[in-house]
């Protein structure tokens, strides 16, 4: 048998009254037989399966054993992934809603099986993300976060890398018209729509660019990357409206010039899923130890300060706009100076010193304000580890092979040197990294980071030797796939 797929999407948006909603939310499944293998790719608009958001930790048991049991396709071969857009609120409809909206999109997909030819690629798209760990001069990293300010600039150093590759799938009838196109990208989708309402975010929009140019009724799924620590590039820009159309509509036509130039062919299907053991971390107290001390020391340098803000600005403002003479025209200084006078000059620089501590203090506030983040960050955490009361993380990693395309999954917000060292140790060109997906359990950053003060090993679950466990598996799967 020559494979086939089928294609539906389903809405599942929150259905509670009031709530505002720019675009709808859908699950877009993708359904795959080869006469030997069957697998199910879900392509979900919602904030993680499981662990966070309106997807509860039962939704991919209960899903997947229906498919199992009503559609014949093993559950271990089902790949959900979360496209981590970030709800104003509820996003979704209510559980039992969810999985059976889920469901009723594969089951739809399964009717519609029709023989196809499948190509793989790789699309290019720098212009719309940035990592957001800051590398700092002092060896460290500021992540931008909205939580918090962004570092002094020259305090900064540099910034840290983004994965530009768009991982393309492009599934075609044997008539050669498109049927689907999966996608798979890194960053996170944070931006919004100028209303703040419900949103799919840049993919909704990158979608709708997909599929209205490919036409016949062709489905665009996009699957989140290893964005755990990649933003939108204008996260923090306050200078125009939150609007995410723009990068989507940029995603969408840097991903269409690639579809356009795959050659598809005929293809098998495999599937590998294995469930391993990520360790928990245990030195979240210590941590917290650490950035209590470093905020009692911050405290204590906030003494003597002469200003308050309605006297500082003027004087920042002025001192700001003519060094050499702030206080009046030049020919005061001049004057002065003639007649051995130092009134206007030691009057500046006794202001000079009040508005240098001044700025020293709104600087030691930033700091503080990330600290006390961090702080309440890590007793969450804490008590997320202590709660479940057992060493370790059960994570499955899914492995699904098209002809040369390989997907591999984490149930985390995998960082994207992750995603970048597992695609180069891949024996495979074309390796698309699928984070967010079959679980949730937080950020899963390289072990090196632990040290460096980023907000990722900050709200983590993990010790640092995750990495090692994990990525070991992930190869041996692709191996064996």
């Amino acid at each position: 048998m020559k494979l086939c797929a089928g294609v539906a999407k389903v809405e599942i948006t929150t259905n509670v009254e009031g709530v505002m909603i720019s675009d709808p939310l859908y699950a877009k499944a993708l359904v795959l037989d080869d006469g030997t293998t069957k697998a199910v790719i879900l392509a979900m608009d919602a904030l993680a399966i499981g662990g966070l958001g309106d997807v509860k930790d039962d939704f991919l048991p209960k899903l997947r054993s229906r498919i199992q049991n009503e559609l014949d396709i093993p559950g271990s071969n089902v790949l959900v992934n979360a496209s981590h857009t970030h709800p104003q609120g509820r996003l979704l409809c209510d559980d039992a809603e969810q999985v059976n909206r889920t469901f009723e999109a594969v089951r739809q997909a399964m009717f519609h099986m029709t023989e196809v030819k499948v190509g793989w690629g790789i699309g290019y798209e720098d212009r719309i993300s940035v990592n957001r760990n800051l590398k700092m001069k002092n060896g460290k990293h500021w992540s931008i976060r909205y939580a918090h300010p962004c570092p002094s600039d020259e305090d900064v150093a540099d910034v840290g890398p983004i994965d530009p590759e768009i991982g393309v799938l492009r599934i075609d009838r044997i008539d050669g018209s498109p049927l689907a196109v999966v996608y798979n990208f890194a960053s996170h989708l944070l931006i919004g729509v100028p209303d703040r309402g419900v949103t799919a975010n840049f993919p909704g929009f990158a979608s709708k660019v997909i599929e209205e140019n490919l036409g016949h009724g062709a489905m665009a799924l996009f699957l989140q990357g290893a964005g755990g620590d990649i933003l939108e590039l204008y996260f923090k820009d306050v200078n125009r409206p939150r609007n995410c159309e723009p990068l989507g509509t940029l995603l969408g036509l840097s991903t269409l010039k690639a579809v356009r130039k795959i050659q598809t062919r005929e293809a098998q299907l495999s599937v590998l899923s294995e469930t391993i053991k990520l360790p928990r971390k245990t030195d979240i107290p210590e941590r917290i130890e650490a950035r209590l001390q470093e905020q009692n020391e911050l405290l204590a340098t906030l003494r003597s300060t002469c200003l308050n803000f309605k006297t500082f600005l003027p004087l920042y403002m002025k001192y700001a706009l003519n060094p050499q003479y702030p206080a009046d025209y030049a020919y005061r200084y001049l004057q002065e100076a003639r007649i051995g006078s130092k009134e206007l000059t030691s009057m500046d620089a006794h202001n000079r010193e009040n508005i240098d501590i001044y700025l020293r203090n709104i600087h030691t506030m930033e700091k503080l304000i990330r600290i006390n983040e961090d702080i309440a960050t890590m007793q969450f955490h804490k008590m997320l580890n202590d709660k479940a009361g057992v060493p370790d993380i059960p994570a499955e990693v899914q492995g699904i092979k098209i002809g040369d395309c390989v997907l591999i999954t984490a149930p985390a917000e995998l960082l994207v040197e992750v995603g970048l060292k597992l695609k180069q140790s891949s024996p495979y060109e074309h390796t698309f990294i699928a984070a967010f997906s079959n679980g949730y359990m937080h950020y899963a950053a390289p072990a090196y980071h632990y040290e460096l003060g980023g907000y990722e090993v900050t709200e983590c679950l993990l010790a640092p030797e995750w990495q090692a466990a994990y990525e070991e598996k992930a190869i041996d799967i692709i191996h064996r796939l």
